[in-house]
């Protein structure tokens, strides 16, 4: 009976933990664009492109580290316009939902993302 009770504890535990955390694949919430995030890599690659397909396998996000607050991240993220890595704050707004902001000088930007299981087939 312990052992049943203990396996439910650390299944319900796991999928709690898998819930707090940005690893796995998301998609743009406005444009046919998906990463797959690694946090043990810290990075996060572009899966598919639909708009853009040369940027498949660019890494979009590096350097992710926990942010000093739960559900948040910080790292460098890929800004095609500057051709350059921008600091980026990352906030986990609910379990499928993520927000990257990126600050540069006064100006900032916020990009919303969807939590996928996978990256679909090309059509």
């Amino acid at each position: 009976m312990i052992r049943i009770i203990l396996s439910v504890a650390v299944l319900l535990f796991a999928q709690q933990a898998a819930a707090d955390d940005i690893n796995g694949v998301w998609k743009h919430a406005d444009e046919p664009g998906w990463i797959e995030i690694q946090l043990e890599k810290g990075s996060g690659t572009v899966e598919r492109n639909d708009k853009f397909p040369e940027r498949v396998g660019r890494e979009i996000l590096k350097d992710l580290a926990t942010g000093s607050e739960a559900q948040t991240w910080s790292g460098l993220i890929y800004v095609e316009k500057m051709g350059e890595y921008k600091n980026a704050d990352i906030i986990l707004a609910s379990p499928d939902r993520m927000k990257i902001t990126v600050k540069v000088g006064f100006m900032s930007r916020t990009i919303e993302w969807q939590r996928v299981d996978e990256v679909p087939a090309a059509h």
